[in-house]
C-alpha cells in the first residue's frame, strides 16, 4: 500500500496551475480588502487605536482566507470551479469564529513549544496541521478539531512532517526570489508589495497541500464517509 501522501505535492501543484486564476483571485481580493481597510483605520483613528484595529482586520482576513481556500479546494477537486468568489467567501464565513479560535490556540502553543524546546513545537505543528480543513469540511468545533486532526495524522507523522517541511522550503524559496525582484524598491514599499504578493501566491498552494492531504488521510483512515461527518465511536 502506497503512503497516503505520496505525490500530494505534485497533485497540489497540478491543481494550482489548473485553477490559478480562481484561487489567486480569492487570496488577492481578501488581502487587498484587508490592507485597504487596515490602512483607512490607521488614518482615521491614529497610530495606536488605528494600528490595533488594522491588526484585528488582518487577523480576521487571514482566518477567513484559510476557510475560503479550503472551500475553494473542495470545490475544484472535480476539475472545475462551481462556486464564484463571493459564494466561496460566503460559504466560509460560518466557520470564521471556530477557525480563529483554533488557529490562535494552536499558534500560541506551537510558538511556545518552538521557543522552549523546538521539537515539541514541530510535533504539535505536525499533529494539528489539519485543524482548518477539519473545521470547514467536517463542521467540527475549534477544540474538537485538534483531536480529529491528531487522529488523521496518527501513523503518518513522519510523512506529514516531511510534506510540511517541503512546503516550507518551497515557500521560503518563493519569498527569497520575490525579495530579490523587489530589491530596488524602498523598504516600506517592498514590504507592502511583498506581503500582498507572497500571501496571494503562497496561501492557495499551502491550502491545496493541506486540504488534499486531509482528503487522502481521511480516506486512509476509513472513518468518515465522503459526504458525511466523523463516524460514531
Amino acid at each position: 500500500m502506497n503512503p497516503p501522501l505520496a505525490g500530494v505535492l505534485r497533485e497540489a501543484w497540478a491543481m494550482y496551475r489548473a485553477h490559478a486564476q480562481h484561487l489567486l483571485t480569492i487570496a488577492l481580493v481578501v488581502y487587498v480588502v484587508a490592507t485597504v481597510v487596515g490602512t483607512l483605520l490607521s488614518v482615521l483613528f491614529g497610530s495606536v487605536l488605528g494600528d490595533f484595529l488594522a491588526v484585528v482586520v488582518s487577523f480576521a482576513a487571514a482566518f477567513l482566507l484559510q476557510a475560503a481556500l479550503v472551500k475553494a479546494v473542495e470545490d475544484v477537486r472535480d476539475g472545475r470551479a462551481d462556486l464564484s468568489l463571493g459564494a466561496t467567501v460566503n460559504a466560509a464565513r460560518p466557520y470564521l469564529g471556530q477557525v480563529a479560535i483554533a488557529s490562535l490556540v494552536s499558534g500560541l502553543v506551537i510558538a511556545v513549544g518552538l521557543v522552549l524546546l523546538i521539537i515539541p513545537g514541530l510535533v504539535m505543528l505536525t499533529l494539528w496541521c489539519l485543524i482548518v480543513p477539519v473545521i470547514v469540511l467536517e463542521r467540527a468545533s475549534a477544540f474538537d478539531s485538534f483531536g480529529r486532526s491528531r487522529a488523521l495524522v496518527r501513523g503518518h507523522g513522519l510523512e506529514v512532517f516531511g510534506t510540511l517541511a517541503c512546503v516550507f522550503l518551497l515557500t521560503l524559496a518563493a519569498q527569497i526570489v520575490l525579495n530579490v525582484l523587489l530589491l530596488a524598491l524602498p523598504n516600506e514599499i517592498r514590504a507592502f508589495i511583498s506581503g500582498i504578493v507572497s500571501g496571494t501566491v503562497v496561501a492557495p498552494f499551502v491550502s491545496l497541500v493541506l486540504t488534499m492531504g486531509y482528503f487522502r488521510l481521511r480516506a486512509a483512515a476509513g472513518t468518515v464517509a465522503e459526504q458525511g461527518g466523523p463516524a460514531a465511536p
